[in-house]
Formats: structure tokens, C-alpha cells, sequence
């Protein structure tokens, strides 16, 4: 009995086989997927794409026909799944982040594992530091286990980046209830340079403090990281300790990008989700959907986006009816109406 999935749904990207490919290694049930990103300019299967299947064909011993780059259609039949050490190389700078949107679902499940080298900071996908800061800490209140370590930073185009971590199995699945925010602790973040000037990551912290600072009387914390590694590269993620979660935005370097407007930048795109006072922002909400399907709860978001949508297509292509979303404006409430047995 296969689950099937039209790749071109909604926002028609990689989220779609992500999510699909790893509810099929969590369920034991065969995906189909067909029509892979054919709205996009360049259709089919990338490589990031790819090794994201990969590492769930590793993990769950499955069967799979079409992973190849470009194709447009692929069949992923998992066989029995294991803890295990993934290894995934990368090339040049594929985002580390989406192969972990794969693997940390289902290895949340079975647990294990992993080293993958790419890239860590790129245009596109969330930045490391975010997942480890936000996503990883919203996942911990619904009791995920799981640890990430940045060992190289990896810009856009020739990557090098380099992380590991592991995954325990997720024992006590956590209903997660997160409204708005009443209080906000304190403000903290990463503003890195690789192969750059240490002023670089200094001038993108001092303009990202001065400008939360100009809305919050809170404390505002960013450390800066300088490093080496393949490629030139800069970037900074801060994020809001609030008295729930935490919200975050980011901005990264390019060449004639002042280091003050990056820093701004991502300051900005905080202070923006913040506005609406939801707990959720706008980036974290997709990436919790399929957590939330298992652990149950509801959460209101700065914005209801595409992708989260799309990936609430997916996870009720395999179960059935489970979310109710209700908009407010460009936000609103993501609730579970019926949890999904794990």
C-alpha cells in the first residue's frame, strides 16, 4: 500500500519529500512521490535533495528507485531501522540544515548519529546556529533529545562547513502549548567570519545590538566567532529567550554587503516576527509540524507560510486528518485535533 505524493503541491519544494521520505521510515509504510518540484526552474532531484534520502535509505535499509539528481519521481520502500552512525558528504555548499529536516524526525524515533560535511551558513535554509538555538530548544521542550556540534563553518559556494551530533530516542512525547510571548529574558546570538577580518563578525554584533536595543530594554548578548575554513563568509543569527520559547532571525554576508547592514538585517527580521507577539516565529512553525502530528499541542505562529502548509498536506497524506489551522491576519493557530500514535 503506497502513500502517494504530488511533489508540485503548495510550495512544491524539497520540504515535501523531507517530510515524506522521513514519516515513511517513522511509519514502515512505501512513499511514492511524483511531479519533484516540477514548478521550479530547475526540476527534479538536487543534490542536497539526494543526500537527504540517502542518509534515510541508510538508517531504515530501504529500497529506493529514481535517487538520482534531476529525477522527478521516486519510490522509497523502508526496510527495518536502526541506530547508526550516518555519515554525509556534501559537496561544495548543500545545506547541512535541510539533510537534518530529513534525519532528525526519523532518527528522533530510532535514534543514532551523525557527521555531515556542506554547507552550515547558505542563502536558503536555516543557518546552523538557528537550529541549534531555536529549533533544537523547542524540540527539547517536547522531549527530543538531541545534540549538535558546529566543528567548521561551511559558506556559500565551496562549503567545507562540518557538524555531528546524535539523537536519543524520543521516549516521552511532550504536548507542546505556546501562545504568545509575555516577557522576553534576555537576547542572544552567533555573529561569525570565516576567512574575513575579525571586525567583520564585531561591526554585524555592535549593529544587530544597537538595533534590538532601540525596541528592548532587555539584555542583548551576541558572541563573535571568527574562524577558517574553505571560503570567505560571514553571517549572524540572534534570537529572543522569551518566557516560552525562542524567536530568531538571521542575515548573511555577501561581498559589498556592509558588515552594519547584515547586522541590522537580522535584527530586524527578529524584531519583525516579535511584533505579533506569537511564539512561534515564522520559520520554526513548519519545522515543528511533524513533531507536533506525534506530541500533540498547539502553537500560534508570527505567519502562516507556505511551507508550513504544505507540510501539513504531507503529514496528513499519511495520517488522515490531524491539524486544524486557524489564520489571524499573516499569523494564526497551528492545533492538533488528533495525535498521531508514535
Amino acid at each position: 500500500m503506497w502513500v502517494e505524493i504530488d511533489g508540485s503541491y503548495g510550495e512544491g519544494g524539497g520540504q515535501i519529500l523531507r517530510t515524506a521520505v522521513a514519516l515513511s521510515v517513522i511509519t514502515g509504510k512505501a512513499v511514492r512521490i511524483t511531479r519533484i518540484r516540477a514548478n521550479r526552474p530547475n526540476p527534479g532531484l538536487r543534490p542536497q535533495h539526494l543526500h537527504g534520502i540517502l542518509a534515510l535509505k541508510e538508517l531504515s535499509n530501504a529500497r529506493v528507485k529514481g535517487a538520482q539528481v534531476g529525477s522527478t519521481e521516486l519510490e522509497f520502500i523502508p526496510g527495518e531501522a536502526k541506530p547508526r552512525h550516518i555519515r554525509v558528504p556534501l559537496s561544495t555548499a548543500g545545506s547541512i540544515t535541510l539533510v537534518l529536516q530529513a534525519l532528525l524526525p526519523a532518527m528522533a524515533f530510532i535514534g543514532g548519529s551523525f557527521e555531515i560535511t556542506g554547507g552550515t551558513d547558505v542563502p536558503w535554509s536555516p543557518p546552523v546556529d538557528y537550529l541549534k538555538h531555536v529549533t533544537l530548544f523547542a524540540l527539547g521542550k517536547m522531549g527530543v533529545k538531541a545534540e549538535l556540534e558546529i566543528k567548521r563553518r561551511g559558506h556559500y559556494p565551496k562549503g567545507g562547513g562540518a557538524v555531528a551530533g546524535k539523537v536519543e530516542p524520543w521516549e516521552e512525547m511532550k504536548p507542546l502549548f505556546a501562545f504568545e510571548w509575555g516577557k522576553i529574558e534576555r537576547f542572544s546570538g552567533i555573529s561569525h567570519a570565516t576567512n574575513l577580518p575579525a571586525h567583520v563578525a564585531e561591526r554585524q554584533a555592535k549593529a544587530a545590538k544597537e538595533r534590538i536595543e532601540e525596541h528592548y530594554n532587555a539584555p542583548v548578548d551576541i558572541e563573535t566567532e571568527v574562524s577558517g575554513s574553505l571560503g570567505p563568509g560571514s553571517g549572524i543569527v540572534v534570537w529572543a529567550e522569551t518566557d516560552g520559547l525562542r524567536l530568531g532571525g538571521d542575515a548573511l554576508g555577501e561581498r559589498g554587503k556592509p558588515a552594519e547592514v547584515v547586522g541590522r538585517e537580522a535584527a530586524d527580521e527578529l524584531l519583525d516576527q516579535l511584533k505579533t507577539r506569537a511564539a512561534v516565529d515564522k520559520f520554526l512553525g513548519d519545522q515543528l509540524i511533524p513533531f507536533l502530528a506525534f506530541a500533540g499541542g498547539e502553537v500560534k505562529v508570527a505567519e502562516i507560510t507556505n511551507h508550513l502548509l504544505t507540510n501539513v498536506w504531507v503529514v496528513e497524506r499519511f495520517f488522515g486528518k490531524v491539524f486544524e489551522v486557524e489564520r489571524e491576519g499573516r499569523g494564526g493557530v497551528v492545533r492538533v485535533i488528533r495525535r498521531v500514535d508514535g
